[in-house]
């Protein structure tokens, strides 16, 4: 099989691996042996997600909070490192997890949460929604609010696309009079796929580092699987509303925006290079090498992840900077993407020290008998677990850190019979059914749109569901034929 990039939980025990031999070399002392597991791998495992649902969904407590718990029990649980140096502490451990996860993903999702910030302070993306309107007649507007949902959701957090784009259809449906299901789930259809599948969003971005897969792959399937399963779901969405399963009331109508507050659409092509540059930089970086030295240099430079979500962001700001008002909007627009992105690292790098710490505690021996003997039946497996922590858990963010860090170690060093972005779609995919009333989400869009909890659980919630079904089925298809080994 074709070798594959290492991921963080791999680069973290080597930097506990370092950090004791820069302490043994300082102590002088033989390394001692270490010492005899307390509990074999599964019980620690089972220990781990317990304290998780427990402390999430139990005690409600805050899921950095509870997974970086979780991680110094299962670390002080696990044996202790073995080898020519000193082992380090407990906390030391759990620390470099934590650290080298937060290291790979923290400058990547807070710029991209500010660029989609900065997008919404501009109007860039409704700029870039209202052309897809035009583009595609009023008649395809389910259509394209689906497109704009898939492509905002790239850069913007799931409740950041639906605030934007679910006011939008109230609009629409106010002047049509009819139609207002669909258009509110053909937005739901689209906005919630993309950040599941489509790095920069936090949760695939995480998942790809973490199983060493190339970010531009996983755009390029997440985005095949992304728009096969949204799809699915608006089809969905026009036989709900054609059943009348539910009726958005119009209740929650906001007071309109005095006119002077509000700042005139960007132009379109500037709208769409805030957004697109950070992808076209990516691109360009994965072929540096066929160019000339001094290009290809540059090209890997500016391809590196980190710089061309920075450089993506300063687009982003810039463009809000030069619409009315935008020295105050811009400002306040950048505070926000830094607060925001902040509590997404931090859960993230959680999980990420929680994945280490599964690692050490010997979690891949289970591998002989917790994985089915069948490697094709891997991505189902990864799905099954990764839909029954978003159950359990709410947040479709942490149940696909909890189960990269459960899988990661599972599956390293196996011999799959296809490329292991297939374990990042079937992970992104399993992050879509069970959601209900423990996920945020499932508020914002019952609020926004007016549906009341029981027709929230019938239509979007279903929905959701049967997306993440549906993209299961088209990663397996895609792994069939096409394994890229």
């Amino acid at each position: 099989m074709r070798e594959w990039g290492r991921g963080s939980v791999a680069k973290a025990c080597e930097q506990c691996t370092l950090q004791g031999s820069a302490a043994g070399e300082r102590r002088r002392v033989p390394a001692p042996p270490g010492k005899p597991i307390l509990v074999s791998a599964l019980p620690i495992l089972l220990v781990a997600l317990a304290l998780i649902i427990v402390g999430i969904v139990g005690v409600r407590l805050h899921p950095f909070f509870v997974l970086l718990g979780t991680a110094l029990v299962v670390t002080a649980l696990a044996p202790e490192p073995t080898g020519g140096t000193a082992a380090a502490s407990i906390g030391g451990r759990v620390a470099a997890g934590f650290g080298r996860v937060a290291l790979d993903v923290g400058i990547p999702v807070t710029m991209a949460t500010i660029l989609g910030r900065c997008l919404l302070a501009s109007r860039g993306a409704e700029r870039i929604v209202i052309a897809l309107q035009n583009t595609l007649g009023s008649a395809r507007t389910p259509l394209a609010f689906t497109i704009a949902g898939l492509v905002l959701g790239v850069t913007m957090l799931p409740q950041a696309v639906l605030s934007l784009l679910l006011p939008l259809a109230k609009a629409a449906w106010r002047t049509t009079g009819q139609r207002s299901l669909l258009l509110v789930l053909s937005i739901v259809a689209g906005a919630t796929m993309t950040p599941a599948l489509v790095p920069p969003a936090p949760g695939p971005l995480f998942v790809a580092d973490l199983l060493g897969v190339d970010l531009l792959l996983t755009m390029r399937l997440g985005l095949l699987v992304g728009g096969v399963s949204a799809l699915a779901g608006l089809t969905f969405a026009g036989w709900a509303d054609r059943r009348g399963l539910a009726v958005p009331n119009d209740v929650e109508r906001a007071a309109p925006a005095a006119a002077h507050s509000t700042p005139p659409l960007p132009p379109l092509p500037a709208a769409l290079l805030a957004m697109l540059l950070p992808v076209g930089l990516i691109a360009l970086g994965t072929v540096a090498e066929r160019l000339p030295d001094a290009v290809g240099r540059l090209a890997r430079t500016a391809g590196d992840k980190h710089v061309a979500l920075t450089l993506g962001a300063l687009a982003a700001v810039m463009l809000a900077m030069v619409q009315r008002g935008g020295r105050t909007a811009a400002p306040v627009a950048v505070r926000e993407g830094v607060v925001e992105s902040g509590e997404v690292v931090l859960v993230i790098a959680a999980g990420g020290a929680l994945g280490v710490a599964l690692e050490q505690a010997g979690i891949a021996s289970l591998a002989a008998t917790a994985l089915p003997d069948d490697r094709r039946l891997l991505i189902p497996a990864v799905f099954a677990v990764t839909a029954l922590l978003r159950t359990a858990l709410g947040s479709a963010t942490v149940a696909m850190t909890t189960a990269a860090g459960i899988v990661a170690p599972l599956v390293a060093g196996l011999d799959l019979p296809w490329h292991p972005v297939y374990l990042v779609l079937g992970i992104g995919c399993g992050s879509k059914p069970g959601m209900w009333m423990n996920d945020s989400g499932f508020w914002t869009i019952s609020r926004l749109a007016g549906l009341t909890e029981t027709e929230t659980l019938s239509t979007a919630s279903v929905m959701i569901t049967l997306e993440g079904f549906v993209g299961l089925l088209a990663t397996i298809v895609l792994a069939t034929l096409w394994p890229m080994v």
